[in-house]
């Protein structure tokens, strides 16, 4: 039997309310800068995943996914490193976010972590130096605090990788 579709409506109505709007404008905003958007369900919530085509293969860029604590938003931040005077402008609670995130072992060792596993990310905040696990590295809360800070962060991203 195939599975139904989710739709975006479907997965907003999971959204707390005060935080919907904000969902639903990022959402918007990746969807018009290209990327495509796969709405599944996970043990947790949903999970919305956006990727864009890059050369001849699709990679993520985002998801958004629910934790036991609220929504996140993981962002691939592969140029990081390019908009370093942005980072330094993101509030104590997302820096403290990066500085638990666990280290990439693979910029340690190249033959310590799974073999499927990308390279992490490797940047600086301020003058404290970062090699973080890219698949935890940017995970932030969805909150009133953060969320300008998020779609900020996205749309660095999507510049430094040449989509805008």
């Amino acid at each position: 039997m195939a599975k139904e579709a989710i739709g975006f409506d479907e997965f907003l109505g999971a959204v707390e309310p005060p935080y919907r709007d904000f969902v639903s404008g990022l959402h918007r905003y990746l969807l018009d800068s290209g990327c495509k958007a796969k709405i599944e369900v996970k043990s947790n919530g949903y999970l919305v995943s956006y990727s864009h085509l890059v050369g001849k293969s699709r990679r993520s860029i985002a998801n958004f996914l629910f934790r036991k604590k609220g929504m996140m938003v993981r962002i691939y931040g592969e140029n990081a490193g390019k908009y370093q005077e942005f980072l330094e402008k993101l509030p104590q609670e997302m820096i403290e976010a990066i500085q638990k995130a666990g280290v990439c072992k693979k910029l340690i060792d190249p033959g310590a972590c799974n073999p499927k596993c990308g390279l992490g990310y490797d940047f600086m905040i301020g003058d404290e130096h970062f090699a973080k696990c890219g698949y935890g590295c940017f995970m932030f809360f969805v909150n009133d605090g953060n969320n300008g800070y998020i779609r900020g962060f996205v749309e660095n991203e999507m510049r430094f990788r040449g989509d805008l």
